[in-house]
């Protein structure tokens, strides 16, 4: 019955997408189209697209402020739909059926799928007459993207920088913790995942619960559906390996290592089993979906969990909102298993082929949609997408510096006026890392170093004084140059069950799910642990199928790389 609950709530989510579409595509095939207000008080008509993303978001209101001023500027806006009540497999695999979609889809895990229907038009069959579209990326990146048939069909929208890379923000991986932890403990320096632990059991001990007497929470950990990366994955972080998500590359040979049989690993997961034993480890963290999650990490109570900073970045913006919670806030520790080991949580900005967006066959005005996503790359149109309007949303000096008032800045942090004021078009192509193009400023103030530090609460500046930084990035080592393998995920995220090693990495994903989260609170973790290994051998055959095709790529990565 659940299921059935859960399809149909997907069902009617579609088909309000789809409606969407079609009201952009209806009376023969003309552009739906709306009004906007310029600054003098004139309505210009504009017009409307339609975009679906598979993944989770917040919806901007109707008459968004920063929407209607660009397309006010550019005579084109996008309604923007985002998953709700369904995976993304199935909200593609309903769209796939039908064969009707909106203007633009970012289709996530199910990318293949549409490429495969035939969903997508060719981009490149069009952009000679889109240049910010065509230079992008270049010709090397856009051949790393193009599908099996020599065409592009989506526009990879995250990681690309301009002028170089000015990140504020560790927006990936790592173990976090609260400051306010930190500061109890007198800002000691935390090196190994015992040490970590050690230091919650310790606060835990001596500060039960908060100053409302709700209890703390020692430790979550995420794994509801593909999040599970919050428990799988930190053993190849353990042993000082970047993040190349489905594997270890030997830096030496340049060979695949399976990290979930590991030595670190066992480790691992024999200490979330002990933590779990002891009450650290929230009790309800193997049943909790990803709602109740933020919900939880939202109220201050969780001092510390392994995540994404984007993946939880709802329940910061929440603690921010919250005056009271300002010693919550979290920042990443670059811990690993001994001492000893250099870690290397934070990377440079990669490149990821397995996603995108793309524009689909439903779309009445193709060249239209290929307009509005060019002019989203115009350097003023970035500009107020990435730091609002001028005198409203930030300040410019007599330096051209951009700053911003502590009202600015507290907006920036509020979710609904972000939802009625700010439209930054996240999911369309942006320079999301580096400067904006006048090559003065950052490209938004999370890339602005003096401006970031400005807008950081007491708690957080606190913090880093004590650690000698003055961003999140510089608590982790400095990224070392990308390898030419890396991030092996955006391989691993384009494997479907087609091919052999797809069979096995969709295998270990279901072994992993079931086996893990009772190793973790098992009475006997040896006993457990053994059972895992011996289920995940027998049924994935990793050395004789997958690592060999990892093998593959890495080298054929490469050798393109090299010129070859």
């Amino acid at each position: 019955m659940r299921r059935l609950k859960r399809a149909a709530a997907g069902l009617m989510a579609i088909a309000m997408i789809l409606g969407m579409s079609a009201c952009g595509n209806t009376n023969k095939g003309k552009q739906k189209t709306d009004t906007v207000k310029t600054e003098d008080g004139k309505e210009v008509e504009v017009k409307v697209f339609s975009a679906f993303f598979a993944v989770p978001g917040n919806k901007v209101d109707d008459g968004n402020v920063v929407q209607d001023k660009i397309a006010e500027k550019i005579g084109a806006k996008c309604e923007m739909e985002w998953l709700t009540g369904q995976t993304a497999e199935e909200a593609i695999g309903v769209m796939i059926a039908g064969d009707e979609y909106p203007d633009f889809v970012d289709a996530s895990s199910g990318m293949k799928s549409m490429v495969d229907a035939g969903a997508f038009i060719a981009i490149d069959d069009y952009w000679d007459d889109y240049p910010n579209i065509k230079n992008f990326y270049t010709e090397a990146e856009w051949n790393s993207i193009r599908a099996e048939d020599g065409h592009v069909y989506i526009i990879p929208q995250f990681g690309k920088t301009w002028d170089h890379d000015t990140t504020c923000v560790h927006n990936d991986e790592a173990f976090w913790i609260q400051t306010r932890v930190l500061k109890w403990a007198n800002y000691p320096k935390i090196e190994t995942l015992d040490e970590y632990f050690d230091l919650i059991e310790r606060y835990i001990e001596a500060n039960p619960t908060m100053e409302d007497g709700t209890p703390n929470i020692g430790y979550e950990i995420l794994c509801d559906d593909w999040r599970y990366f919050c428990l799988e994955n930190a053993p190849f972080f353990l042993d000082g390996y970047p993040n190349d998500g489905c594997c270890i590359v030997d830096r030496e040979t340049h060979q695949a290592i399976d990290y979930n049989t590991t030595d670190t690993a066992k480790r691992y997961f024999k200490k979330l089993n002990e933590e779990y034993k002891k009450g650290i480890v929230d009790p309800e963290t193997f049943t909790m979906k990803y709602d109740a999650y933020i919900s939880k990490l939202s109220t201050g109570r969780v001092c510390g969990m392994v995540d994404q900073h984007w993946d939880f970045n709802d329940a910061e913006l929440a603690i921010k909102a919250n005056g009271k919670l300002d010693d919550c806030t979290y920042v990443p520790v670059g811990i690993t298993i001994d001492k000893g080991v250099e870690e290397h949580w934070h990377t440079n900005p990669a490149l990821d082929v397995s996603n995108g967006i793309g524009i689909t066959k439903s779309c009445k005005d193709i060249e239209g949609a290929m307009q509005f996503m060019n002019d989203l790359l115009k350097p003023e149109i970035l500009t107020l997408r990435n730091w609002g309007i001028e005198g409203v949303n930030y300040n410019k000096d007599e330096n051209g510096i951009f700053t911003r008032t502590d009202e600015m800045r507290n907006n920036a942090n509020d979710q609904t006026y972000i939802n009625a004021n700010l439209c930054p078009y996240a999911y369309f192509p942006n320079y999301s890392n580096g400067m904006d193009h006048d090559g003065v400023n950052g490209c938004d103030a999370n890339h602005q170093a003096a401006e970031f530090y400005e807008s950081l609460n007491d708690e957080i500046k606190e913090c880093f004084d004590a650690y000698g930084v003055k961003t999140y990035v510089e608590m982790l080592n400095e990224a070392p140059e990308n390898e030419a393998w890396f991030p092996m995920w955006s391989y691993s995220n384009a494997l479907t069950t087609e091919t052999d090693e797809g069979m096995v990495w969709t295998e270990m994903s279901t072994v992993k799910h079931e086996y893990l989260p009772q190793v973790c609170i098992a009475e006997d973790f040896d006993a457990a642990w053994d059972k895992y290994l011996s289920e995940y051998k027998k049924r994935c055959d990793v050395d004789g199928t997958l690592l060999p095709a990892f093998n593959k790529e890495i080298q054929r990565r490469i050798d393109v790389a090299a010129g070859k």
